[in-house]
């Protein structure tokens, strides 16, 4: 029978709140499993005890965390959300009548009483903790990796400056490796050469300064930052978050980085797989120092146009020197600064040589190949990848940390930077993967407890 709805809207019930939020709800989850009563401790040395008006820390930052869950960008429209959605007000604890905090509240709180505090980093080691509580991770796995977060700044508004390159920190440990090998090949010392600062032009956005101009292959040119993110093979928890401008290389971060974890958390680590990013020297090595397996993929060289490439002349490590592909050995010659050994061929053998054409076109007729004094890692490095382990280990890399990428962009909007600066990017990164970690342990606990109570009944 047709019989329109009479509208009831302005009728009064009597009803609870705590009953219409389902219990497999994310947010009734999260509120069962996550325990954040640490907060109050993390943040009471930032609130007076005397003065101002009284305020609920934990609700602030449960607030954050609904836009980073919910990838709610805006502040205001976060604050509209709460003020209509029960769910999320359910999660603040308010009452249907109570008002929701004002959004210029977490902006305040963010650009005052926050800055220059370690507050964001806090927060995801401690739901990072939580989650190696539940035996959730087993920190002895780890995959890492970067993406990029574009930065809220024009492409094509910038300034040219002339910046010091910072000496990097295995330089003097590379220093001592080229000596000692020099000495072992009964070479003279290198004199010592007067301290010159080595500077570089890099775009600065007016917009953004913090921020870096990012010029990869194959990849859109723009001003962005670098999230760099490790995480770990037992349940993909984010182990790891650390920011970067974008013309920061993969690589130079991540040894500090990994140390960090290992005496933060105490991981027993005994393999790590990596992008092609990482595939260096001083990285390689490492791995090796560290007695760690390290699965890092392939970076593709592309050699000169008709000469052959360096695969094609065979290293004997026992008579320290290289045979080219007609059979003829280049010895060692010396070591460089760089940490390069050369190995020089005799340009008698090499003027009557049918391969000439094809293996050198320098004026002299020598052939020069050179080798890293850390090439054995790096050798060492390539195996582990052609292994059976290594290729099975590889193949998760891109089913855990390309996925928790992934998830992050599409469902939590990190795909673009919020804010501007350093500090600010950084708290949009280490918010989202805790909010990450936070609904994967609440989710997997979850899940677990229906299966026991299955199982019991």
């Amino acid at each position: 029978m047709f019989k329109p709805r009479v509208s009831t809207q302005s009728e009064y019930e009597f009803v609870s709140i705590d009953e219409l939020v389902p219990d497999n709800h994310l947010l009734s989850l999260i509120d069962k499993y996550i325990d954040l009563s640490f907060l109050l401790e993390k943040v009471r040395p930032y609130y007076s005890d005397d003065n101002g008006r009284p305020s609920d820390p934990t609700i602030l930052f449960k607030i954050m965390f609904i836009g980073y869950i919910y990838g709610i960008r805006s502040e205001r429209q976060l604050q509209r959300e709460i003020e209509m959605n029960v769910a999320y007000r359910w999660f603040l604890g308010l009452k249907f009548k109570d008002p929701v905090p004002h959004h210029s509240t977490i902006s305040w709180n963010r650009q005052h009483r926050f800055k220059g505090t370690d507050i964001f980093q806090e927060i995801f080691d401690e739901i990072f903790l939580q989650a190696m509580n539940h035996k959730m991770v087993g920190g002895r796995v780890l995959f890492s990796d970067s993406t990029h977060l574009k930065a809220n700044a024009n492409r094509h508004k910038f300034t040219k400056q002339e910046i010091e390159v910072e000496t990097r920190e295995y330089f003097n440990e590379l220093n001592k490796a080229v000596e000692e090998d020099r000495l072992a090949h009964g070479k003279k010392p290198l004199k010592e050469r007067e301290e010159v600062k080595e500077t570089k032009e890099i775009r600065v956005s007016t917009t953004d300064p913090e921020c870096g101009f990012m010029s990869r292959e194959n990849k859109q040119e723009m001003f962005c930052y670098l999230d760099h993110r490790t995480t770990d093979m037992k349940f993909n928890i984010i182990t790891d978050v650390y920011v970067t401008p974008g013309n920061v290389h993969d690589s130079v971060p991540y040894l500090s980085r990994l140390d960090r974890q290992v005496q933060r958390f105490g991981f027993k680590v005994e393999a790590v797989a990596l992008d092609s990013g990482y595939l260096t020297n001083p990285i390689c090595k490492g791995l090796s120092d560290r007695n760690i397996f390290g699965v890092i993929a392939h970076r593709r060289f592309h050699p000169t146009t008709g000469l052959f490439p360096k695969w094609k002349f065979t290293y004997d490590k026992e008579r320290d020197l290289y045979v080219c592909p007609n059979n003829q050995e280049l010895p060692y010659g010396t070591t460089n600064r760089e940490g390069y050994k050369e190995y020089k061929s005799d340009s008698k053998k090499c003027e009557n040589c049918p391969l000439l054409s094809q293996c050198t076109r320098s004026k002299n007729k020598v052939k020069v190949v050179t080798r890293h004094v850390w090439e054995e890692h790096k050798e060492k490095v390539g195996e582990n990848r052609l292994s059976k382990s290594g290729k099975m280990l590889y193949k998760f890399r891109k089913e855990k940390i390309e996925r928790s990428f992934a998830d992050s962009k599409e469902l939590h909007w990190l795909r673009y930077c919020r804010l501007r600066g350093l500090k600010k990017a950084s708290e949009q990164a280490l918010l989202t993967a805790a909010c990450q970690n936070m609904k994967k342990i609440a989710t997997q606990l979850a899940r677990l407890e229906k299966v026991c109570c299955n199982s019991l009944g």
